[in-house]
């Protein structure tokens, strides 16, 4: 008999891990990668918050159940790291989360106050007073343009603006590469934490109509102190590949900066500016994916 699963706290999960060219399986009770000699390797699917398969990557059913089982997010990702395709929700979204998350967006009163609530803690001060969504947007697209340049400037890189196409890798500069691919780990690490605590990615406050509007919306307040000095550190040195290094070094901040235990006490506190209180959950409510005796303490897994 093996023992029952346990869930790891979000926060004391590794950040990313990338899979290529490999079969993802469950053999004895194990989550590994079988390479094409039949080679196995074992990874802790319970201890990753996000895997990122690369190209060449297969994923069986039984895998994928384990990692929907374990709240570890599958991200399906092009060569260079480019966002092609995502799992969904490990585990399900939590219906009192996802109702308190739509209340405060659709009630403009509420969503400029979470927005005002993200601005300060991104910014590390007061939005301007008596300023609309719509206003504040257009000071923060300003702010962070001039960022940019700024970074741009003490790394010495050869910056003109964020420009990118998604279809066609290589035309974009490689400043621009390696900022797509550091916030394709940005953006993964982010959808794992919201996903995991229980709310909607396609719900957001300053970004809205997309499917991952809330995953911006809450990335973007750690872009500038994680994944921007990482990309345009290595621009500057210019490595054979970039992208690898780009993963690395955001693998690195991750832990450095320790991301993961922020993400979901951020959203928590930014929710709280709406200042309703989130409603009760019903008794039908889903469980939780593993279930365990005594609550963690921790939003992410929904006991």
């Amino acid at each position: 008999m093996l023992p029952p699963l346990k869930p790891i706290l979000i926060k004391e999960r590794l950040s990313v891990l990338f899979i290529e060219k490999g079969q993802l399986d469950v053999l004895d009770g194990a989550f590994v990668v079988v390479d094409k000699t039949g080679v196995r390797t074992h990874i802790p699917i319970g201890g990753v918050a996000c895997l990122m398969l690369e190209p060449g990557t297969r994923v069986s059913h039984a895998a994928a159940a384990l990692a929907a089982r374990a709240g570890t997010l599958l991200v399906w990702v092009g060569e260079a790291g480019v966002r092609l395709y995502s799992s969904g929700q490990p585990g399900g979204a939590r219906a009192d989360r996802l109702l308190y998350q739509a209340q405060l967006a659709l009630d403009p009163s509420l969503r400029l106050k979470v927005v005002r609530k993200m601005y300060a803690v991104r910014f590390g001060e007061e939005p301007p007073a008596r300023r609309s969504v719509e206003q504040l947007r257009g000071i923060e697209g300003a702010r962070v343009r001039e960022t940019y340049k700024r970074l741009a400037a003490k790394y010495r890189v050869n910056w003109k603006a964020r420009n990118y196409d998604t279809s066609d890798w290589n035309k974009g500069d490689l400043p621009n590469r390696c900022l797509s691919s550091a916030t394709a780990c940005l953006y993964g690490v982010t959808e794992a934490a919201v996903l995991a605590a229980g709310y909607a990615p396609a719900v957001g406050f300053i970004h809205t109509g997309k499917p991952l509007s809330f995953i911006y919306d809450i990335a973007d307040i750690y872009k500038f102190e994680t994944v921007v000095p990482v990309a345009f550190g290595v621009a500057a040195k210019q490595p054979h590949n970039p992208e690898q290094a780009v993963r690395l070094g955001c693998r690195d901040i991750f832990r450095k900066t320790r991301l993961l235990e922020r993400i979901i006490p951020d959203i928590e506190t930014i929710l709280a500016a709406g200042e309703v209180k989130p409603p009760t959950p019903p008794e039908d409510s889903q469980p939780p994916a593993i279930p365990n005796p005594e609550s963690l303490g921790d939003a992410g897994h929904r006991t």
